[in-house]
């Protein structure tokens, strides 16, 4: 969006020598014909803008904490369809892949995102992005179905309520937690509350914020990118 001014001409008898000011509005196109070829050459437009090529402002969706409630916004898009622009955002659906569970849970920090740390410190909801989400739900689940406490710190006792169950049951929870294992990194991650999970859908066009928990080599390689860029400060 810019101005555009006029200045009167005088020899015309245009006798108000004042400055009038246009608004005008560009579109946001998200054509090719405006750019440089492959070899770097110019190439002059040789059509006007097609419908099918309109672009719209980013949602830009941010993290609700506070006093901003979610917002999503239902928007009419080309053919009469709709998409659901999130704005803002504080729970999502999130998958533990190796256990093949999925629970709702809250959303707590983004804490890295590879393609802008500008997007980090605005708290930017994207697909892509690292955040870290409250990892109740899931120890609730592995309670439940290993009858088993994540999060336990080496030297503390694990402050259990003793409920009693039948024998059958007992020999359920065994067979499970036979040959079991949990990854050390993600069994330490438990003990302080926060998981970290990768945003794979797209908050700005379908109004959710759903992904999974980010585990084994994957857990490791971001580990140790945030690491780097706290070293780097």
């Amino acid at each position: 969006m810019f101005w555009c001014s006029h200045q009167p001409d005088l020899a015309l008898g245009e006798k108000t020598p004042a400055t009038v000011f246009y608004l005008s509005t560009m579109g946001i196109s998200r054509d090719s014909v405006h750019k440089r070829r492959a070899t770097g050459g110019k190439q002059k437009a040789w059509r006007k803008k097609r419908k099918y090529e309109l672009g719209r402002q980013s949602g830009n969706t941010k993290l609700a904490s506070g006093h901003l409630h979610v917002k999503v916004t239902k928007v009419r898009v080309r053919g009469g369809n709709t998409k659901f622009r999130a704005l803002r955002l504080d729970h999502g659906n999130f998958s533990w892949g190796s256990e093949a569970v999925t629970r709702k849970t809250r959303l707590l920090d983004v804490v890295y995102n590879a393609s802008n740390n500008e997007m980090v410190r605005t708290q930017s909801l994207v697909k892509g992005a690292i955040i870290a989400i409250d990892a109740a739900p899931f120890k609730q689940w592995y309670m439940q179905h290993y009858g088993e406490e994540l999060g336990i710190k080496k030297g503390r006792d694990a402050k259990m309520e003793v409920t009693k169950k039948s024998k059958g049951v007992e020999a359920k929870l065994a067979a499970r937690r036979e040959g079991h294992k949990i990854d050390p990194h993600l069994d330490e991650q438990f003990s302080t509350g926060r998981l970290y999970a990768s945003i794979a859908s797209r908050p700005g066009q379908c109004g959710r914020c759903d992904g999974y928990i980010l585990e084994g080599k994957e857990l490791e390689f971001y580990v140790r990118k945030m690491q780097k860029k706290t070293a780097k400060k």
